[in-house]
């Protein structure tokens, strides 16, 4: 494994699916069925990235199920459930304008117009409205709409910052 590649988690395998080794996947992904358009995914075993064939996939109910190389019974998928999926960071097309991928977000410095630092992006949720930025500083927990031109004022991707207007005893 090429420990200079950065890699993106895109899901996560939450269990089993049928007799014949298939998995369940949360996928993180936007629709979700994306997943299944990244080949190879790569597996986090024990602090390692480790490429996984996808053989095939779908989506199954609400979620996507997959086959991966060399699994082929429950047996084998059990001690999987809970290990993240990942791809190179290469493999992801370039954001469009005014448009950001969450991986890219997530660590960033958060600050409103008065210059106060209100912390660091911790993860973020979907609303259905926008998404919604989690910030944590010192244990205090904010939640900031992701909305461009609003309350998201500039992403400085290059500085590691996102302004916002936005007090800090909101």
């Amino acid at each position: 494994m090429d420990t200079s590649v950065e890699y993106v988690p895109v899901g996560k395998i939450s269990g089993a699916f049928g007799v014949k080794g298939w998995v369940k996947i949360y996928s993180f992904t936007d629709p979700r069925e994306n997943i299944l358009s990244y080949s190879p995914l790569y597996l986090s075993r024990k602090g390692a990235w480790v490429e996984v064939k996808v053989v095939e996939g779908r989506l199954q109910g609400k979620g996507v199920v997959m086959s991966l190389d060399g699994v082929t019974d429950r047996d084998q998928v059990l001690p999987l459930v809970g290990v993240e999926l990942a791809i190179a960071k290469t493999q992801i097309k370039p954001a469009g304008k005014d448009e950001y991928y969450w991986s890219d977000l997530i660590g960033m410095s958060v600050v409103n117009l008065q210059e106060e630092q209100l912390g660091h992006v911790e993860s973020l949720l979907e609303n259905g409205a926008h998404d919604v930025l989690v910030v944590n500083k010192d244990k205090i927990e904010r939640l900031i709409p992701f909305v461009l031109d609003d309350i998201v004022e500039l992403v400085d991707l290059s500085n590691n910052v996102i302004r916002v207007d936005w007090k800090s005893d909101y």
